[in-house]
């Protein structure tokens, strides 16, 4: 979303007037894991003083917030920040190399998406030309532009990969649609889909670049997309990789521009987690988690959501039930599909990423990125 002013801010983007204002995991996220992963349970047992909890890795930027993060596996991540930062591991956190584009230090990256520890395209958000997307495919030593927005009036939060070719960005509406950026070629180019499968927006209506979340696929062709701003908090759902899409309203709290849906997380193609609520700092979110298992046709409210504002969601390794919910003032855990979900750490993170070999990763303010020990 976008701002009045300057987007060059460590805060989520928003429209004028919005503003945003280790973590150890408990035993119970250590029997999550056991219990719902594809390993036998004996895999995991070890002792109490061994349970898993985020260990925070030290990036050496103090002065960075990451919003942007890709999880490629135990050793290998990316993240991307303010300050037009991009850091990258390949030895699981203990150093990190800067990878960051020459020259883009004035810009504000909030979406990375990595295939490897070698390819990875990252997006950097605000009005016209702040919005890029640049493409490296070799860790990050040099780095191309692959597109430079040039229309004022676009403004791109999130970007998603189906597979290492085909991708979407979502720029806020424009004429009153949301527009949708498309690569078939890994991300080297990008061009603008035609808008006529696209529902009209509602008024106020603009995704959050707040985790990198607010676009996300599963499988070849199915996207999701999450909004906030108007009167209600949608989540708009492509079968055919963004030329037609479907609106369904979500129980998330609405009506204010800082209420709505700020991150999904889908483990098939049916099963989905959506989290978000009142971003301003201080304020009560109820209701700020929903499920589908449907799709996104409908979304139901969890009987017990996370006690604040949650900006990202990510689904445990191998898991159809387990899930973590990250944001500003906690981490939480879910162990039953999204029906409810309990704090597990009062910790600060804006996203979450988890990868198949059983990992999970967070990033978020003052340059903090850690790991999920197990």
């Amino acid at each position: 979303m976008r701002r009045s002013g300057s987007t060059r801010r460590t805060e989520p983007t928003g429209r004028e007037g919005r503003r945003f204002r280790r973590v150890t995991a408990v035993a119970a996220c250590a029997a999550a894991l056991a219990a719902l992963t594809a390993v036998p349970a004996q895999a995991h047992e070890r002792p109490k003083d061994r349970a898993p909890r985020w260990e925070v890795k030290d990036t050496g930027t103090p002065d960075v917030r990451f919003r942007g993060l890709a999880a490629v596996s135990r050793d290998t991540a990316w993240v991307a920040g303010t300050r037009g930062t991009v850091l990258r591991t390949t030895d699981g956190g203990r150093a990190w190399r800067d990878v960051s584009p020459p020259g883009a230090g004035e810009l504000q990256f909030r979406d990375i998406e990595a295939f490897d520890a070698r390819r990875a395209v990252v997006l950097a958000v605000g009005e016209g030309e702040d919005s890029r997307v640049y493409r490296t495919d070799d860790g990050g030593a040099t780095w191309t532009e692959a597109f430079r927005n040039p229309d004022a009036r676009a403004f791109y939060d999130c970007l998603t990969f189906f597979d290492h070719r085909h991708g979407l960005a979502v720029s806020d509406p424009v004429d009153g649609r949301f527009r949708i950026l498309s690569t078939r070629d890994g991300g080297r180019s990008w061009a603008v889909l035609p808008d006529t499968g696209m529902p009209p927006a509602l008024e106020g209506e603009a995704g959050f670049a707040a985790s990198g979340q607010c676009l996300v696929s599963s499988g070849p062709k199915d996207v999701w997309l999450a909004t906030g701003g108007a009167a209600r908090a949608r989540v708009l759902h492509s079968a055919d990789r963004g030329r037609t899409w479907t609106a369904t309203d979500t129980p998330i709290p609405a009506g204010d521009p800082a209420r709505g849906v700020f991150a999904l997380a889908f483990r098939d193609r049916h099963h989905g987690l959506a989290v978000g609520g009142d971003f301003n700092p201080g304020l009560p979110s109820p209701d700020a988690a929903a499920r589908t298992g449907d799709g996104g046709r409908t979304w139901r409210p969890a009987a017990g959501s996370p006690p604040a504002y949650r900006s990202g969601v990510a689904w445990l390794p191998h898991s159809r039930a387990a899930a973590l919910a990250v944001g500003p003032t906690g981490t939480d855990l879910t162990t039953d599909g999204g029906r409810t979900w309990r704090t597990v750490d009062t910790g600060s993170y804006d996203t979450v990423d988890c990868t198949p070999d059983r990992s999970c990763w967070a990033a978020g303010e003052k340059g903090r990125v850690a790991r999920l020990e197990q």
